[in-house]
């Protein structure tokens, strides 16, 4: 079974340390009302200005964090904590906000980034000391004012939306989980109420995947939703209802590795990510069924899906930019 090695870690590092700083291209989530709105990147994302958009740079530096939390040692840790220290300062952050307080902002990065950066406050506040953390006090704010939006949102959000790419409501929950479960008990809640009523219900799994965009798996990010949200007792309930032939290897779709045509098209190279985020529900299932007999099923799909794209995660930048982000996902169990 691949892990997460120094070796590895070091190469994730170096390939985060290049993108996150990197302005272009940059393709940016940005409503113009006027003339006057036509600014470069930096300008309204003082932090986040890198890795070819916003939410690749937000989860850029959780990778970064994740690895100097996980592996200290590597070389590349002192230059990621110096880049921390001069990135996430109380001005540039009061720059995001301010981007977010504009009208037109209402559904900036909805509901992908959203997830990331509740996902990142999680990461930076696992830090005891020294600069990463000392960047946790300083992004306080700006998780707070995504938690907001979490609340403002899912009051009114009637439908989930069931999809392998940005849009996924599964995917958000499931990055903004771990953040409302340690620091906002009532959002957390409202979380789990949420996708109760969007997904509890849900019976005898299709799997019609992959899509051509994928860089999810609809089934199984509902699948690691539902088990980051519900009790365990609850969760193997409901999995027996939603996928109830999954220790025959039905759906079959779920089980084989997405082939990549072509990874200099962006949206071809999503099919990496979509083996690494397989890969991430598959091992997140297997650790929580234990001795099920799903369980061994899902460690050799995880490994499949893990072999199939490991060796594609740089070669170009539109898979280097956030590839390594989802690689750690599938080696870190989540």
């Amino acid at each position: 079974m691949t892990t997460l090695t120094p070796e590895i870690a070091d190469k994730f590092a170096g390939l985060a340390l290049n993108h996150v700083s990197r302005e272009y291209p940059y393709k940016m989530d940005h409503v113009l009302t006027g003339p006057e709105d036509a600014v470069a990147p930096r300008s309204v994302h003082p932090i986040f200005f890198g890795s070819f958009d916003w939410h690749s740079c937000v989860h850029g530096y959780w990778l970064m964090a994740r690895l100097v939390r996980r592996h200290p040692e590597i070389g590349a840790a002192a230059q990621i904590r110096a880049l921390f220290a001069e990135r996430f300062t109380a001005a540039n952050v009061v720059g995001e906000l301010a981007y977010l307080a504009r009208p037109m902002s209402r559904g900036f990065e909805r509901p992908y980034g959203w997830g990331w950066l509740l996902a990142l406050q999680a990461e930076l506040e696992l830090h005891g000391d020294g600069e990463i953390a000392a960047a946790a006090v300083q992004l306080r704010p700006l998780a707070e004012g995504f938690a907001q939006r979490f609340r403002d949102f899912l009051p009114i959000a009637d439908y989930p939306v069931r999809t392998g790419v940005h849009s996924s409501t599964a995917f958000a929950i499931r990055m903004a989980a771990d953040w409302a479960d340690a620091f906002d008990p009532r959002l957390f809640e409202l979380m789990q109420a949420k996708v109760i009523a969007w997904y509890g219900g849900d019976r005898d799994c299709q799997a019609w995947e992959p899509s051509q965009d994928d860089f999810l798996s609809p089934a199984l990010i509902e699948v690691e939703c539902m088990r980051r949200m519900l009790s365990p007792a609850q969760f193997r309930e409901w999995l027996g209802r939603f996928m109830p032939r999954l220790a025959k290897g039905d759906p079959t779709s779920i089980f084989a590795p997405a082939k990549v045509s072509d990874r200099t098209d962006g949206k071809i190279a999503h099919l990496d990510g979509l083996n690494f985020s397989r890969a991430w529900c598959w091992r997140a299932l297997a650790t929580m069924l234990g001795d099920h007999p799903v369980a061994a099923r899902a460690r050799e799909a995880a490994d499949r899906h893990i072999d199939a794209s490991l060796p594609h995660v740089a070669g170009d930048y539109m898979g280097e930019h956030w590839l390594a982000t989802f690689a750690l996902l599938a080696l870190t169990n989540g």
